[in-house]
């Protein structure tokens, strides 16, 4: 069977674990983070997305596997200080370095100058990855249903637990949205995007959403391009959207942002 580009990526993410160790005080120091982060108090997704209309989280990606590069002159943290101002609910920031050339150093960056919360979309698959996100400064974290067995993805969500984490559980638009519900995940994402063939199917999403039950957090990612999108996914019964192509490319990222949220 011939690989996705979901399995490169993820092969390519365990090669460079596996050349770079993990430093010996790693477990301490994240968990000295976790400490001082529960005595300061931090940032709920989860309550982020709870509210009376969509919620969005924008995306700062600064290139996709079937895009390539989205913004010449990208830069995260302006683009996040944009996103807050135009009513974004919390800030996306892709990390992956070969595929969408992202960089981890921006979460710090950008937590530092938005009061949002900051989720870390990667590709997770081990607690040591956990670790390292706490100590990068994000509130949240993307686990993706299709890359995790069973064990891993329980053994996953309790160790995002453990460190403060909430997780966004994400599924694809091809798969029975069971799985992820029966983990017990509170925020589950349902990616339109098809990793074969990068094709978008916002009407498979729609039809996810009642899969999901109304206690959860539902987020619709990929494919949203205009207040249509949203519209319809919301009738559908998504309470958030998790939007980055669109906006990363857009000449006013902040004008776009608000468009989608009708303002």
């Amino acid at each position: 069977m011939s690989s996705t580009i979901l399995d490169r990526i993820v092969e390519g993410v365990r090669k460079r674990l596996a050349a770079d160790p993990a430093p010996g005080d790693l477990e301490e120091r994240a968990l000295q983070a976790v400490a001082e982060r529960r005595r300061t108090g931090g940032r709920s997704l989860r309550a982020a997305l709870a509210v009376d209309g969509p919620a969005v989280i924008a995306e700062c990606k600064r290139a996709s596997p079937s895009a390539g590069v989205l913004c010449g002159d990208f830069d995260a943290t302006v683009l996040a200080v944009a996103y807050a101002r135009a009513g974004a609910a919390a800030i996306s920031v892709v990390t992956e370095r070969d595929h969408f050339l992202g960089d981890p150093r921006w979460i710090g960056s950008i937590r530092r100058l938005v009061a949002l919360p900051v989720l870390r979309k990667d590709f997770i698959f081990c607690r040591r990855q956990l670790l390292e996100t706490v100590l990068l400064g994000a509130d949240a974290v993307l686990l993706i249903s299709r890359i995790l067995d069973d064990r891993s993805l329980a053994d996953l969500l309790a160790a995002a637990d453990e460190l403060d984490l909430e997780v966004l559980l994400e599924v694809f638009a091809d798969e029975d949205p069971k799985r992820a519900v029966a983990s017990g995940a509170d925020v589950i994402g349902v990616n339109a995007r098809d990793l074969a063939s990068f094709e978008v199917d916002l009407e498979r999403a729609a039809f996810l959403a009642a899969a999901i039950p109304s206690d959860r957090i539902r987020v619709a990612e990929s494919g949203v391009r205009g207040r249509p999108d949203v519209e319809l996914l919301s009738r559908a019964g998504y309470d958030a959207f998790l939007v980055g192509e669109h906006l990363v490319r857009a000449a006013d990222p902040g004008l776009a942002l608000a468009e989608l949220l009708g303002r």
